[in-house]
Protein backbone atom coordinates (compact mmCIF):
# COMPACT_ATOMS: atom_id res chain seq x y z
CA UNK A 1 0.00 0.00 0.00
CA UNK A 2 1.14 3.29 -0.77
CA UNK A 3 1.77 5.35 1.61
CA UNK A 4 3.74 9.15 2.70
CA UNK A 5 3.98 10.36 6.01
CA UNK A 6 5.15 13.45 7.22
CA UNK A 7 6.98 14.43 10.46
CA UNK A 8 8.60 17.38 12.06
CA UNK A 9 6.02 20.32 12.45
CA UNK A 10 5.39 22.32 15.30
CA UNK A 11 5.46 25.39 17.31
CA UNK A 12 8.59 27.20 16.07
CA UNK A 13 9.64 30.82 16.62
CA UNK A 14 10.03 33.30 13.71
CA UNK A 15 13.24 33.35 12.53
CA UNK A 16 13.99 29.92 13.55
CA UNK A 17 14.31 26.62 12.29
CA UNK A 18 12.65 23.36 11.80
CA UNK A 19 13.20 20.33 9.46
CA UNK A 20 10.24 18.15 8.23
CA UNK A 21 10.36 15.26 6.77
CA UNK A 22 8.45 12.73 4.10
CA UNK A 23 8.57 9.07 4.29
CA UNK A 24 7.76 6.93 1.51
CA UNK A 25 6.98 3.52 1.04
CA UNK A 26 4.92 1.27 -1.57
CA UNK A 27 5.87 2.66 -4.71
CA UNK A 28 9.20 3.55 -6.88
CA UNK A 29 10.56 6.18 -5.07
CA UNK A 30 13.88 6.78 -6.19
CA UNK A 31 11.86 7.60 -9.97
CA UNK A 32 9.45 10.19 -8.45
CA UNK A 33 8.85 13.70 -9.02
CA UNK A 34 8.84 14.38 -5.28
CA UNK A 35 7.28 18.02 -3.97
CA UNK A 36 6.10 19.78 -0.85
CA UNK A 37 3.10 22.26 -0.36
CA UNK A 38 1.71 24.91 1.99
CA UNK A 39 -1.85 25.27 2.79
CA UNK A 40 -1.97 28.55 5.36
CA UNK A 41 -5.10 29.15 7.21
CA UNK A 42 -7.90 29.86 5.43
CA UNK A 43 -5.81 29.74 1.74
CA UNK A 44 -5.57 27.06 -0.75
CA UNK A 45 -2.87 24.79 -0.94
CA UNK A 46 -0.34 25.80 -2.62
CA UNK A 47 2.99 24.74 -4.31
CA UNK A 48 6.59 25.26 -2.48
CA UNK A 49 9.50 23.22 -3.61
CA UNK A 50 10.09 20.23 -5.77
CA UNK A 51 12.84 17.59 -6.19
CA UNK A 52 13.37 15.85 -9.01
CA UNK A 53 16.12 13.40 -9.61
CA UNK A 54 18.36 15.91 -7.19
CA UNK A 55 16.81 18.99 -9.38
CA UNK A 56 15.32 21.62 -6.91
CA UNK A 57 12.99 24.34 -7.47
CA UNK A 58 11.17 26.44 -5.35
CA UNK A 59 8.10 29.04 -4.98
CA UNK A 60 9.34 33.23 -4.91
CA UNK A 61 8.20 33.15 -1.45
CA UNK A 62 10.54 30.13 -0.11
CA UNK A 63 13.35 31.05 -2.31
CA UNK A 64 16.69 31.41 0.30
CA UNK A 65 14.80 30.45 3.24
CA UNK A 66 14.16 27.02 2.43
CA UNK A 67 16.10 23.45 1.17
CA UNK A 68 14.33 20.15 -0.45
CA UNK A 69 16.36 17.43 -0.18
CA UNK A 70 16.11 13.84 -0.59
CA UNK A 71 17.34 10.52 -0.01
CA UNK A 72 16.56 7.66 -2.18
CA UNK A 73 18.39 5.01 0.19
CA UNK A 74 16.05 5.57 2.59
CA UNK A 75 12.69 7.17 0.80
CA UNK A 76 12.98 10.20 2.35
CA UNK A 77 12.29 13.80 1.39
CA UNK A 78 12.95 16.44 3.78
CA UNK A 79 12.27 20.56 3.62
CA UNK A 80 14.77 22.12 5.46
CA UNK A 81 13.28 25.56 6.93
CA UNK A 82 15.06 28.63 7.83
CA UNK A 83 14.23 31.85 8.99
CA UNK A 84 10.69 31.43 9.51
CA UNK A 85 7.82 33.63 9.02
CA UNK A 86 4.46 33.57 10.53
CA UNK A 87 3.33 33.29 7.38
CA UNK A 88 4.66 30.33 6.90
CA UNK A 89 2.08 28.84 9.55
CA UNK A 90 -0.30 25.97 8.15
CA UNK A 91 -0.01 22.59 7.50
CA UNK A 92 2.89 20.90 5.03
CA UNK A 93 1.89 18.13 2.88
CA UNK A 94 4.24 15.56 0.80
CA UNK A 95 3.15 14.67 -2.86
CA UNK A 96 4.88 11.96 -4.99
CA UNK A 97 4.19 11.45 -8.61
CA UNK A 98 5.06 8.31 -10.24
CA UNK A 99 7.44 8.40 -13.32
CA UNK A 100 5.39 6.93 -15.66
CA UNK A 101 2.63 6.99 -18.51
CA UNK A 102 -0.04 6.62 -15.74
CA UNK A 103 1.69 9.47 -13.56
CA UNK A 104 0.28 8.07 -10.13
CA UNK A 105 -0.04 10.58 -7.81
CA UNK A 106 0.66 10.60 -4.12
CA UNK A 107 -0.34 12.62 -0.71
CA UNK A 108 0.71 12.37 2.59
CA UNK A 109 -1.72 13.54 5.28
CA UNK A 110 0.07 16.40 6.48
CA UNK A 111 2.18 17.78 9.41
CA UNK A 112 1.59 21.50 11.01
CA UNK A 113 3.32 24.08 11.21
CA UNK A 114 2.72 27.05 12.88
CA UNK A 115 5.25 29.60 13.56
CA UNK A 116 4.83 32.41 16.43
CA UNK A 117 6.10 34.08 19.33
Amino acid sequence: QVQLVESGGGLVQPGGSVRLSCVASGFSFSTALLSWYHQAPGKEREWVASNDDGRTDYSDSVKGRFSVSRENAKNTMYLQMNSLKPEDTGKYYCQAVEWGDDGSEYWGQGTQVTVSS
